[in-house]
């Protein structure tokens, strides 16, 4: 049996809390447009979870009124190689080799290490 695809993965599943972009956006102390632009220019990475759900941003991406340290660098590498925001935020949020998740690993301060393992997806 393959691995599924990482577009294929259930976000919902693998994402417990979601931010709308209202929300992201109190957080962060900006607008719902600036949230936009932050997720267009890869600062941050926003999908729909599930089926009647709206687009969102995960909650974790975010702490203390910012994006979680080494998250832009990690997504600015997973998108040159060809990644969707779908697939890296299902990339971010799987059990990897780490141990652990990489969201784990950026928010405990470990962020080299996750974008080592993401510069490997592209050779």
């Amino acid at each position: 049996m393959t691995e599924p695809r990482l577009a294929d993965h259930d976000l919902a599943a693998l994402v417990d809390d979601w931010l709308t972009w209202d929300e992201a956006a109190a957080q962060l102390g900006v607008t719902p447009a600036k949230v936009r632009t932050l997720v267009r220019e890869h600062q941050l990475a926003a999908a729909v979870p599930g089926d009647g759900r709206p687009q969102g941003v995960p909650a974790l991406f975010l702490v203390d009124g910012e994006p979680v340290k080494g998250l832009p660098g990690l997504l600015t590498v997973l998108h040159d190689n060809g990644y969707d925001d779908r697939e890296c935020i299902a990339w971010i949020f799987l059990d990897a080799d780490l141990p652990g998740r990489p969201i784990d690993a950026l928010r405990e301060n470990r962020g080299s290490e996750v974008k080592r393992r993401a510069q490997a997806l592209g050779f």
